[in-house]
């Protein structure tokens, strides 16, 4: 059964076309030596297509067998031994694909920095990552001065590495690199996961499955690398010998135009750039996109719709986590139908939703959503765990399953308030909220209550011109939800504090008196 699934994704998009019998041998010699991480999956681009363009960013493009000679040399230069741990701050860029692929080559575990993390955070990330090098951008070094004991490695000292060294890296090292990204880090500190490296081809085909890349498409991947689905993103276009378009920041009318500029079928986004994308103008002309994926936080009010209207039938919405890889994909299809769904399970995935006992709820009913699949990440750095039930891992989030055995995601279970004895689910207050013409993003939480133990307090950041009052809101949820649900506090800011992935960060939100 796996093989004819196999066979028959790699077939439809378009991996198993005719080409060069020996580029073709050198290609599949390629993963069969190096196996199907990073390392492997360039050299087996590089193999097969070596002029294709691999990279364009703000500053240049290079093909696939530039990458591989730069990765190459950078990997024979790092003052680093294999089995240590770099770190990588790096926005999306070349470089920040060369340095990845480089550190994997040579046998090293490269650590995913949050470029939004404060000085003191990444110096913690540091020391508890027991880092031994940390290549940056430049605009990085202030941030980095907390940072003792670590080599730093910056733009003109990764120049000079690569252009000094010898070319080819012949034989893979005896342990392959992992990969650790990093959590994102909105409750503290962010953690260390270890993300496993692929045994061959289902996993790819498990997503192209569902969202439909092909080989040598275009792809913009809007998300940071640095984050799990922008990673993500780079392992999918790397097997698909894609051309992958960067830009180092996110700004909507840049990528706007890059999208048209460069012909884009593909892009890898989160929920928030999506809704930045909706704040401009419709484009004169529609980009040639087939697919816009996103992942990483949910689809706020009805932006899936919306966003469609505008782009056509080309949103796809993958709802996983750095510890799960993936639990479930929505398809066009599935977000006209139920907008607010997160899909279902892909080929090689399962989903259950259970309750308090461990056993299956019914559908519709809320409980605790676990996950299974090949690509489960091995444990955290700091040697804790994820709850298993039965071989499933909990994805930390409350949800429930409709009758056609859709995925819907309700909340986090440690946002989850008791107020008045009620069960009160921030995340549904949320999508009520976000549908209101005026409301542009909205966050709420639960806060301290003297009376109740808990209560909601809402936050609104409204469109330009827009004006709303606290009480209509309130009234707004008194009408299509219970009286528990209705937040007594209504906050409006000009912007909601978010981290470089775009999750609101809770804990930076103002606290009304309990």
């Amino acid at each position: 059964m796996d093989a004819l699934f196999i066979g028959g994704t790699m077939l439809r998009r378009g991996l198993l076309t005719p080409g060069n019998p020996a580029r073709i041998v050198r290609q599949f010699a390629a993963l069969g030596r190096w196996g199907f991480g990073l390392a492997g999956e360039l050299r087996q681009a590089a193999a097969r297509s070596p002029q294709q363009i691999a990279i364009i960013d703000d500053q240049r493009q290079i093909s696939y067998e530039t990458l591989l000679d730069r990765a190459e040399r950078l990997a024979r230069s790092l003052p680093v031994a294999p089995g240590e741990r770099v770190g990588l701050l790096c926005r999306n860029s070349a470089r920040m694909i060369e340095a990845l692929i480089g550190v994997t080559t040579l046998g090293a575990d490269p650590v995913l920095m949050n470029t939004g993390l404060s000085p003191h955070q990444l110096a913690t990330v540091a020391k508890d990552q027991g880092l031994r090098a940390l290549i940056l951008d430049d605009e990085f070094a202030p941030r980095v001065a907390l940072v003792d004991g670590v080599e730093k490695i910056g733009e003109e000292r990764f120049e000079q590495l690569i252009a000094g060294a010898p070319a080819a890296v012949t034989h893979p090292p005896e342990r392959p690199g992992r990969t650790i990204v990093l959590t994102s880090g909105t409750t503290g500190v962010p953690k260390g996961a270890r993300r496993p490296t692929p045994g061959g081809f289902r996993p790819l085909c498990s997503v192209i499955d569902r969202i439909p890349l092909r080989a040598r498409d275009r792809v913009l991947i809007a998300a940071p690398l640095f984050h799990t689905w922008g990673f993500a993103g780079l392992q999918i276009a790397l097997a698909l010998r894609a051309t992958v378009v960067l830009r180092r920041k996110f700004e909507p009318a840049a990528i706007l135009d890059d999208l048209d500029r460069h012909g884009c079928h593909g892009m890898i986004a989160v929920p928030v750039m999506v809704q930045q994308l909706m704040e401009l103008p419709p484009p004169a002309r529609r980009p040639a996109l087939r697919v816009v994926a996103v992942s990483g936080s949910a689809l706020p009010g009805g932006l899936a719709t919306r966003f469609m209207d505008r782009y056509g039938d080309v949103l796809y919405n993958l709802y996983g986590s750095t510890e799960a890889s993936w639990a479930s994909i929505a398809t066009p299809a599935d977000l006209r139908a139920a907008p607010h769904t997160a899909g279902r399970p892909p080929y090689g995935t399962r989903v259950a939703v259970l309750g308090e006992n461990g056993e299956p709820v019914p559908a519709g009913a809320v409980g605790r959503l676990f996950v299974g699949n090949e690509m489960l990440f091995e444990g955290y750095t700091n040697g804790s765990a994820r709850t298993m039930h039965g071989g499933l891992l909990a994805t930390g989030d409350l949800g429930h399953l409709d009758a056609d055995g859709r995925v819907f995601v309700d909340g986090r279970e440690d946002d989850m308030i008791v107020s008045g004895g009620e069960n009160v689910h921030p995340a549904e207050v949320e999508d009520l909220l976000a549908d209101l013409p005026q409301v542009r993003e909205v966050a709420v939480i639960g806060v301290p209550d003297d009376e109740y133990g808990q209560r909601l307090a809402a936050y609104l950041v409204l469109r330009d011109g827009e004006t709303l009052d606290p009480e209509a809101v309130r009234e707004h949820v008194r009408q299509h939800r219970a009286r528990f649900s209705v937040p007594r506090d209504v906050v409006f800011l000009a912007a909601l504090p978010r981290n470089a992935t775009g999750k609101v960060v809770g804990r930076e939100l103002p606290r009304p008196a309990a």
